[in-house]
């Protein structure tokens, strides 16, 4: 029973490019030692890496594939074993069956991989995990690292995590932190922090327009969406290649901006195909928000019942124009109530934690932390200091 679990834990992972360290290899290096047939390393490679070759018989010597240097462990092997290796292998093949449409053919292995770096680097430890145990020799790992060697490394990866449906937020992020002048291309941990807590609140969202400011990728608002039945969930944020991912990530997860939205934004499809979903679809809007220089015409449009935001608190700055953009859609609600208001945010900085505080109790705007949430839904390669702030303006 330990086995499939343990399967399970490691593709998480894998799937939402957690740091390597983070993964349970010395329970993996105690099941290889205990079973040494490869099985479960079958299973892991099959549900981490979106290859399906079958495992290869040969019995070789040594195998360098090419210019890539793949070299495989020497096996000097008698006819006996040969046949004991036979049957394990057909039994492996049985096993594969059973779960080839979870694992080998699962869209999030085979369309939305992580980066050929990481997924270079996972094979590499996975190999020297196996190598390090008695473990049977497993030539669909080496024949993996032998295809990941010869791809070409890109500027994009996918991320893709579980939610409590079954169902998962698939992105498509930039490899590094900072790119094309801005830190909003890659997903942070207050983020899914926000959704975690979201999920575990639904009502706050149900049937309701939720405006999400500085949406980032997506991550945060996609979760909800798929999650929590809003009426109507508005993207904003400003940055133009910000604009131009959220709006492809939106539409990779299976959602259709409203006719309006997708005029306003160009976005150039790069042949990815939405997945189908049954779930309620709320309707979507991206919209393009300065707040420094937002229009009241553009904040009586929103009219949004809840506001969310995360990792938006991180320099004073941006605090003073969150504080302002606050401020005003307060002002132009249209005779409605005011919306309630959610920031979530990772405390780097105490003093920038204090000044945000500051500066809303200068203005007149009441806040409460809210009580950490129970649930732990996504993984995270630290555990973040996050706090969700409520808001009363």
């Amino acid at each position: 029973m330990a086995q499939p679990e343990l399967g399970l834990r490691f593709q998480r992972r894998f799937l939402a490019a957690r740091q390597l360290r983070s993964f349970p290899w010395p329970e993996l290096e105690q099941n290889l030692r205990t079973a040494p047939d490869s099985a479960l390393l079958v299973d892991i490679l099959h549900k981490q890496v979106s290859r399906a070759a079958p495992a290869s018989l040969t019995l070789e010597k040594e195998v360098t594939q090419g210019t890539v240097g793949v070299h495989r462990p020497v096996r000097c092997l008698n006819f006996a074993r040969g046949q004991e290796i036979a049957t394990t292998a057909a039994n492996q093949k049985n096993r594969e069956e059973k779960s080839k449409a979870e694992t080998i053919l699962h869209p999030l292995c085979v369309k939305y991989p992580p980066s050929t770096k990481y997924r270079r680097c996972f094979l590499t430890e996975l190999i020297k995990k196996h190598e390090s145990t008695a473990a049977e020799p497993l030539d669909e790992l080496y024949d993996t690292l032998a295809d990941i060697l010869n791809e070409e490394e890109s500027t994009h990866c996918y991320k893709n995590y579980f939610l409590p449906t079954g169902e998962s937020v698939t992105l498509s992020e930039s490899v590094a932190i900072i790119s094309g002048g801005t830190t909003g291309l890659v997903t942070w941990d207050a983020a899914l922090h926000l959704a975690e807590w979201a999920i575990e609140n639904s009502a706050v969202f149900s049937n309701r327009t939720v405006l999400e400011l500085g949406s980032g990728i997506g991550f945060t608002g996609i979760a909800i969406c798929k999650t929590c039945n809003p009426k109507t969930y508005i993207f904003s944020d400003y940055h133009p290649c910000v604009l131009k991912q959220l709006t492809e990530n939106i539409r990779l997860n299976g959602f259709v901006l409203e006719p309006e939205t997708t005029c306003r934004i160009q976005t150039e499809s790069q042949g990815q195909e939405a997945e189908a979903t049954d779930y309620q679809k709320p309707k979507l809007i991206v919209a393009e928000l300065d707040w420094g220089s937002v229009t009241e015409k553009q904040l009586l449009d929103l009219q949004p019942d809840v506001i969310v935001a995360a990792d938006v608190v991180y320099d004073p700055e941006i605090i003073l124009a969150l504080i302002g953009m606050l401020q005003k859609l307060s002002t132009f609600r249209a005779g409605r109530k005011p919306p309630e208001v959610y920031i979530a945010f990772t405390i780097r900085n105490p003093d920038t934690y204090h000044l945000f505080q500051d500066e809303l109790d200068k203005v007149g705007i009441g806040w409460q932390i809210i009580p950490a949430h129970s649930n732990s839904i996504f993984l995270y390669d630290v555990q973040p200091n996050v706090t969700i702030l409520q808001l009363f303006i």
